[in-house]
């Protein structure tokens, strides 16, 4: 099987979201024999946001594009396969002002792709992308579920749950660390919970 793991935190060492995807991938190794790891840095290594440019060398018969935009399909080409060649997808996302980082984003506009993991017909879109299983390692400063105040607020998992079910990946995984910026008992709380979900993750 193939697991590819990405992590989008800007807070390297510091980051909740990183600690608790590498623990997930770590349970995952340790309980799926033969697990081939493909791990992508979004921090280290920025996606390049969608441009223009980049839309239109994707068109028939477009002009050749110079040296740089040639560099972005093909990066563009590679995250797709990735991607769509694995079987497990693990994803370090935190909360950054109620939605995901920017990083993430620029990722995920380049495997959420009309004809690729999604096609609209008559009968409305339909996902291509699945089966695969997605895990999110989620990490928030407040608190925002089970009827939190603030629950409208949360651009972030729902989104997550909502861009993955379009293209055909029912079912995501989310373990959750939150309320990890009201002090450090709360953080060491909220992060030994989502642990103990890890701990008892099954194989796929």
């Amino acid at each position: 099987m193939k697991l590819l793991h990405i992590d989008s935190s800007i807070l390297g060492g510091y980051s909740v979201s990183r600690q608790l995807s590498a623990d997930i991938v770590a349970k995952l190794r340790e309980i799926t024999p033969g697990l081939e790891i493909i791990y992508r840095d979004l921090a280290a290594e920025p996606t390049p946001h969608l441009s223009g440019s980049y839309l239109a060398a994707q068109q028939p018969g477009a002009p050749a594009p110079d040296a740089e935009m040639r560099q972005d399909v093909a990066l563009g080409a590679k995250i797709l396969d990735e991607f769509l060649a694995s079987d497990i997808v693990v994803i370090g996302a935190p909360m950054y002002n109620f939605a995901i980082p920017s990083q993430l984003k620029a990722w995920i506009d380049r495997v959420v792709i009309a004809g690729k993991t999604f096609r609209y017909s008559e009968t409305g879109p339909e996902g291509l992308a699945g089966p695969k299983r997605v895990i999110i390692a989620s990490s928030r400063g407040g608190v925002f579920s089970g009827g939190a105040p603030a629950a409208a607020l949360d651009h972030q998992e729902s989104y997550l749950r909502a861009v993955f079910g379009f293209i055909g990946i029912a079912g995501v995984e989310i373990l959750r660390a939150e309320g990890i910026a009201f002090g450090p008992d709360p953080k060491a709380d909220a992060i030994k919970a989502a642990q103990h979900e890890i701990s008892n993750l099954k194989a796929a």
